[in-house]
């Protein structure tokens, strides 16, 4: 899976994957869209961003999970 709208740039943002070389981070739009956020009001948050940004930050995140364990609670 290629992602041709994820960048990471070591002299920005510290090196976390930004949408597009914009300063607006991959996380910031999962956690938005994650919190119950529409793709709508994401686009109206950050005007920058294309719909087709959300759902390749989503689409990475996705995969970032696949690649590795993540702690979790589980019932006790």
């Amino acid at each position: 899976m290629t992602f041709k709208r994820i960048t990471i740039d070591p002299d920005q943002m510290g090196g976390i994957p930004c949408l597009r070389g914009l300063r607006i981070p991959v996380a910031t739009v999962v956690d938005m869209v994650a919190e119950g956020m529409s793709i709508p009001k994401v686009l109206e948050a950050y005007p920058d961003l294309e719909e087709a940004d959300v759902y390749e930050a989503l689409r990475y995140a996705a995969a970032a999970v696949r690649e590795r364990e993540l702690p979790l609670l589980h019932p006790v």
